[in-house]
């Protein structure tokens, strides 16, 4: 044994002055001590040095020949890029694991304020996101995909399913083309990455009042850019149909957003001041729409059929049973967002009409005006008070959604308190919501619950 174990040292002693021999530090060192020594000329010394660098030179126009792909890690993930700068591609991966009690969703019947609860923990979301551009810079394109939807993402669990897919040209600043499938530059509160809210969740005005995914085409510039009237209009037409399914009439949906950044400075899609602005940037926004088909209101699922009664009490048709351009639907949302050291406000006030085009025993279709807002408020602690830690968020959020506002005592409303602890910014964060949820009844006997949700959000 004691000869085994002087031969293994041995070995391992040979095998780093190996090592070492072919180490360009220890060569370094070497014709160093060589020079000092005078062992080798100061001439020997310069064209031993000369020689180096053509070597290295003639091996880094080799790999650049041989291997034209710099890798590497950015904001946006894993990337892969060509050297010329024509080509690149970025991969990301994402994770959402979240705890309700008692519900996972948000209540808006008296069955579901009044069903068993349910403390339940999920994979809400689990994403590949691939992007990037091709042959030009401007020419870019993204792809994500779901890899474990939910039924309470509106899909069937364990589904993969792509969500988003589309080529954006964006040549010129002030001109730039869209088509594919994504979530319509509508609204703030929608159009922000579930990766990147300020909640756990959205708010109750959402299911209501959001377009989601559609299949389309959109123009979009920036104007004015570090002005006063620096600006961003959107303006596109879309299947209307939702997500993944195809237009079923000759029917389209049309919609336009003009944002004004009224401080010269732009604001991103994004929730929470985790940049931590300097200096105040706001905006101010506008956006309507208008379409004709089966569908009452949209979700990740695509066509979806809205919640309730209309204005004459009848529940809404179901879109798989609507026929084709049964509904006008149109809409109108006034949109406020500001950020500045630390503190986040976003508010949104929502309109919408749904007109039933179906008649019924000579009498025209039902038109259904629905109101609906929230508002927000978070803030980092950290400068007003230094002794709370830098990575913490509280925040506040009121939402309101009525139904059919010529009928009484049928509002929804949400009261939420959020914390949050970013580890990362939104790449890595732990959210905890508290929220008291009521629904009004002309009965008199409002329903109530109180939600409490922990979430943890990472993406790498």
């Amino acid at each position: 044994m004691k000869h085994l174990f002087m031969a293994l040292v041995c070995c391992g002693v040979l095998a780093q002055a190996q090592a070492w021999a072919v180490d360009p530090l220890y060569e370094d060192t070497l014709e160093n001590v060589l020079r000092e020594k005078e062992v080798i000329t100061k001439e020997d010394w310069i064209r031993i040095q000369a020689a180096k660098e053509q070597r290295a030179k003639e091996l880094s126009e080799r790999m650049d020949q041989e291997f034209p792909i710099a890798v590497g890690y950015g904001r946006s993930g894993f990337e892969l890029k060509s050297k010329d700068g024509k080509f690149a591609t970025h991969i990301q991966w994402r994770f959402q694991g979240r705890w309700s009690y008692p519900d996972r969703g948000d209540p808006t019947s008296v069955s579901a304020f009044n069903d068993g609860p349910e403390s339940t923990f999920e994979l809400r979301r689990v994403r590949m996101k691939i992007g990037g551009h091709g042959y030009q810079p401007w020419i870019k394109y993204y792809f994500e995909i779901d890899l474990q939807s939910t039924s309470n993402s509106g899909g069937s669990p364990g589904d993969t399913r792509v969500i988003d897919w589309r080529i954006s040209l964006e040549r010129f600043k002030l001109f730039s083309l869209q088509v594919g499938q994504w979530k319509v530059d509508y609204n703030r509160e929608r159009r922000d990455s579930s990766g990147q809210l300020q909640a756990v969740e959205r708010s109750i005005v959402n299911n209501f009042f959001t377009l989601d995914r559609q299949v389309g085409a959109m123009f979009y510039g920036h104007m004015a850019s570090g002005t006063l009237l620096d600006s961003r209009y959107y303006a596109g037409v879309f299947t209307g149909s939702g997500r993944g399914e195809a237009n079923d009439d000759a029917n389209m949906m049309y919609f336009g957003r003009y944002q004004w950044n009224f401080l010269g400075r732009d604001l991103k899609w994004s929730q929470s001041d985790v940049e931590y602005h300097e200096q105040p940037t706001g905006s101010l926004a506008f956006g309507a729409y208008t379409t004709i088909g089966k569908c009452t209101a949209w979700s990740s699922s695509g066509c979806n059929t809205l919640q309730g009664v209309n204005s004459a009490g009848l529940a809404y048709t179901s879109d798989a049973t609507a026929r084709a351009g049964q509904y006008r639907v149109e809409g109108m949302v006034e949109e406020f967002a500001f950020k500045w050291r630390g503190l986040s406000i976003q508010h949104e006030y929502h309109w919408k009409q749904i007109k039933d085009n179906d008649f019924a025993e000579g009498v025209p279709g039902h038109k259904t005006n629905l109101m609906g807002s929230y508002s927000q408020i978070g803030y980092f602690p950290h400068d007003l008070i230094p002794v709370i830690p830098t990575p913490l968020e509280i925040a506040f959020r009121y939402a309101f959604v009525d139904p059919n506002i010529f009928a009484r005592n049928d509002r929804q409303q949400e009261y939420s308190t959020v914390i949050n602890w970013f580890f990362a910014g939104h790449q890595n964060k732990l959210t905890l919501d508290g929220s008291w949820l009521t629904l009004a009844q002309p009965e008199g006997q409002n329903q109530h619950e109180q939600r409490i949700r922990l979430q943890w959000d990472v993406s790498f």
